[in-house]
């Protein structure tokens, strides 16, 4: 049996800051935030130290160190991943470009796709052909090895290889991977390897994603390993895009596996820190940042996953948390458009110079000044413990908008921020529940962020859900999920056949490959535990649908895609059914986090004004870290947090569980 490690430590790097999260032997959680560095290893570094000053640990006394990153992110986002070669079947060098024939806005006649990440000069076509049914043409190893010269002219600093129907027969794609490998200095990345399904524009484009990020990955993880045993600290096992964590090593060979890393980890604590405190179908995790928004269902205890997500308007397959985000923030600028009509974001005034009420120079409306505004956060606030409020810079700069937008003066304006940023963020939660099938009713909101815990309340009854739930370390809820993330690992591989073809057993032996897999990839196989599954369609259908496949039973797996089929859609046809690909997941669960939490001191610090139900009310304030377990408040209150503040509407009470976690219930006190 594995002993939970006594002091274990996660750290989630941000755009702005990077936050520390430390569970000490005696249950304690002690948190702190830093800010993001240029080298995100120093930051990390930092943040280490830091917290483990507050809680008295010596750095080499932390057993267990999870990372969720941004790098692979920050490569897609701004464009400065590896300069990147791409191998392909002659003929198809320009798939990257050609993409699908979708367009990316319909009515906008300017609307431009993102260029590939490999322009053409750096792509190299070998003769070979691969049919489904098997290779037609083998690969010529001298053409390959000719071919290496050419990649090493133009200074390459990774190659994807992705050949013609190569996750039905890889041979061809094997010899030329294996070839470039021996002959070249740099990372290969294989498409057969990265992601074994159809779909040859998604598939290489999920090859080069892998081959534009993994010298980062690579580097930064590297560095990092090097500046944590300095200090004794363990080598990090890193959050992927699945919700899953892995060992670094692993995550290295694998680098498009953490293209999601850090919202993926927030919904895991989420799920971690919300599941058992209510009795809902699910839960809705809401994510409100500086810049945005991160929205995403978690249901049966389990993040929805996607196959089908873009980043930076490139194509990802591999499994990811099914994350939504939208451009509403904290710093979300406040505009009005030439039609006159009042707008929130995209645009952010970021952290320099911050929303006008850090006082630092800033003078744009945003959704934090709105928030001060409307009484919501308290003049005395210290924001992170650095800024002190500037309440007039917030005023003076609403006060504008509301010139321009025609409004009774700032506290109008305010109302209208956060009104329009609430419709922006109920949109987004409308699409991952009423546009799939799921009624939000029977969901809680799980609310987290250094701003979502004061807006969850209005969207909840904007979307008449019942029941919010604001973790303890909702402001670093990212770095909390990750000491509660398990480790897991996917693999998938295409079979199309008609369901009534199936031949069992054939199935079964891919089923076999895939676990093998897998367990492969797990520390401690032993204690993995394996599950499968099976993608299907109709028949003339170019979507499919996922349904579990503990052992391949066609009339079972006929009914399960029947009725999961319904359940997104609303109806069931009599079409025959295609089987289309097969997954297995591996999955170790992680050590169950045992939280300490008393509270302490005078929870009820005063009263101000805040707004509510059209008009400014006297609202009692708490000081959150003050109320103990099993307390029971009622709205309007505002509970002032160190990391957040928690907003409670009038009608809704609130309760606080053993381990800090504050759930608020619609519904009048008695």
């Amino acid at each position: 049996m594995v002993e939970t490690p006594a002091t274990r430590v996660g750290v989630d790097v941000g755009g702005t800051f990077t936050d520390v999260v430390l569970h000490t032997a005696d249950g304690d959680l002690v948190t702190a935030k830093v800010p993001s560095t240029a080298d995100q290893s120093v930051g990390v570094v930092r943040g280490i130290e830091e917290v483990c000053e507050r809680a008295g640990v010596d750095p080499a006394d932390v057993e267990a160190f999870a990372h969720a990153m941004t790098v692979s992110t920050n490569a897609l986002l701004e464009g400065d991943g590896a300069r990147s070669a791409l191998v392909t079947t002659a003929g198809f060098r320009d798939v990257l470009e050609l993409r699908r024939q979708d367009r990316p806005s319909l009515y906008d006649l300017d609307a431009s796709k993102p260029d590939p990440l490999v322009p053409r000069r750096r792509r190299f076509e070998v003769d070979e052909r691969v049919t489904v049914d098997g290779i037609e043409t083998p690969v010529d190893e001298s053409e390959v090895r000719a071919l290496a010269d050419g990649i090493r002219d133009c200074d390459a600093e990774s190659v994807a290889v992705s050949l013609l129907h190569a996750y039905r027969h890889p041979e061809n794609e094997r010899t030329v991977a294996s070839i470039l490998r021996e002959e070249l200095d740099v990372p290969v990345s294989a498409s057969h390897e990265v992601l074994a399904e159809f779909r040859e524009y998604e598939r290489t484009s999920t090859t080069a994603v892998d081959a534009y990020v993994t010298p980062a990955i690579d580097a930064y993880l590297g560095r990092l390993e090097d500046e944590v045993a300095e200090r004794g600290v363990p080598t990090p096992r890193v959050m992927q895009s699945n919700g899953g964590i892995a060992a670094a090593e692993t995550v290295r060979d694998h680098a498009v596996t953490t293209a999601l890393s850090g919202p993926a980890a927030g919904v895991v604590g989420a799920s971690d820190t919300a599941t058992d405190v209510t009795e809902t179908a699910g839960l809705v995790t809401f994510d409100m940042g500086g810049t945005s928004s991160d929205v995403s269902l978690v249901r049966d205890g389990e993040a929805e996953r996607t196959t089908d997500a873009e980043i930076a308007g490139h194509p990802i397959g591999v499994p990811m948390v099914d994350v939504t985000t939208v451009g509403a923030g904290g710093g979300s600028v406040a505009w009005v458009d030439e039609g006159g009509a009042l707008r929130v974001g995209p645009k952010s005034a970021g952290a320099e110079p911050g929303p006008a009420c850090y006082g630092k120079g800033g003078t744009e409306p945003t959704v934090t000044d709105a928030n001060v505004v409307l009484g919501y956060i308290g003049p005395d606030a210290s924001l992170g413990g650095d800024l002190e409020l500037d309440v007039d810079a917030a005023r003076d700069a609403l006060a504008r908008l509301a010139d321009d937008a025609d409004l009774d003066g700032p506290r109008a304006a305010a109302r209208g921020v956060y009104r329009v940023a609430n419709a922006n963020m109920t949109r987004a939660i409308r699409r991952v529940t009423v546009e799939r099938g799921h009624d939000p009713r029977n969901f809680a909101l799980v609310a987290f962020g250094g701003a979502g815990p004061m807006h969850a309340g209005a969207l909840a009854a904007d979307l008449d859900v019942d029941t919010v739930v604001v973790p303890r370390a909702c402001g670093v809820l990212s770095a909390y999920g990750l000491l509660a993330a398990d480790e897991k690992h996917d693999a998938a591989r295409t079979h199309q056949v008609a369901l009534d073809d199936a031949d069992p057993a054939t199935v079964e032996a891919a089923y076999d490959d895939l676990v093998e897999e897998v367990r492969a990839d797990v520390a401690d196989p032993e204690a993995a535990t394996v599950t499968r599954a099976v993608d299907c369609r109709y028949a003339g259908q170019s979507f499919e649908q996922t349904v579990p496949a503990p052992d391949f039973d066609p009339a079972a797996v006929a009914e399960r895609f029947h009725a999961a089929h319904e359940d997104a859609h609303g109806y069931r046809l009599d079409d025959p059914v295609e089987v289309v690909t097969l997954r297995a997941s591996a999955t170790v669960e992680g050590d169950p986090l045992d939280v300490a939490y008393a509270g302490a001191g005078d929870p009820v610090t005063g009263t101000r004004e805040a707004f509510f139900d059209g008009d400014y009310r006297e609202t009692t304030v708490y000081d959150r870290a003050a109320l103990t377990p099993a307390a029971e408040f009622g709205g309007p209150a505002v509970l002032d947090g160190r990391e957040s503040t928690v907003v409670v509407p009038p009608g809704w009470t609130g309760r606080v569980t053993s381990d800090g976690t504050v759930v608020l219930e619609r519904g009048e006190r008695e």
